[in-house]
């Protein structure tokens, strides 16, 4: 179950760090409540992957899923760059958190 929390986890990432984008300062009270619930959500996804994955693991895993996630997010909705390099570290992360997954017990 560490993991399958740990994706939630990651997926709540994406959405407050896309939910950043609008909050204007935080100025703006819908997207900033969107903002801490799923800012929340996260750390309470995390703390509890952390309970069945080594720390470091889910840490890392964490936040490779949300930057990743972000990338595309960025790309696919805001019109942000799309170039070779950009996509490669992308893979790149991608991999990384796949061979996380492949040696952690």
């Amino acid at each position: 179950m560490g993991w399958v929390f740990l994706a939630i986890a990651g997926l709540f990432e994406i959405a407050f760090t896309t939910a950043m984008r609008y909050v204007e300062g935080f100025t703006k009270p819908w997207p900033t409540a969107v903002f801490l619930i799923c800012m929340t959500l996260s750390l309470i996804f995390v703390e509890r992957a952390a309970r069945e994955i080594p720390l470091g693991t889910a840490y890392a895993v964490w936040t490779g899923i949300g930057a990743g996630g972000t990338v595309l997010i960025g790309a696919l909705l805001y019109g942000e760059p799309v170039t070779f390099w950009r996509i490669l570290f992308i893979v790149m992360l991608i991999g990384s958190i796949i061979g996380l997954k492949l040696v952690s017990d």
